[in-house]
């Protein structure tokens, strides 16, 4: 498999593409709708909230945490995570932007669907 040669491309591209993937995954998006859902942090219901293994539900927070969507406290043996409330208003300007070019643009082919 080849190189993604993401120097290519703006850091903008890179950043939503990054978002996407990280949003690409339902477990990832429960998480997220769950910390949002109890206003606050979780320590350890994660597990039993989205019904997957515990190694499982650490790497989709690690992966949600490298985005900056969430962020971990640590409180006793365990870290809590929620909702990083900076990066998500960040997130949701730039996939905003993005999502309303289409409104912008009116359609050069004159479809008025796909093919």
């Amino acid at each position: 498999m080849g190189v993604s040669k993401t120097e290519k491309f703006t850091d903008r591209q890179n950043r939503i593409a990054a978002l996407a993937k990280g949003l690409g995954h339902p477990a990832r998006v429960a998480i997220l709708e769950h910390l949002f859902k109890i206003r606050g942090c979780v320590c350890g219901d994660l597990v039993q909230e989205i019904g997957l293994a515990q190694p499982t539900i650490s790497q989709h927070l690690k992966e949600l945490k490298n985005l900056g969507l969430i962020k971990g406290n640590v409180e006793g043996a365990s870290v809590c995570y929620c909702i990083d409330p900076e990066h998500w208003t960040e997130m949701k300007g730039i996939i905003l932007q993005f999502l309303n070019n289409d409104l912008a643009i009116a359609n050069p082919c004159g479809a008025q669907g796909s093919e």
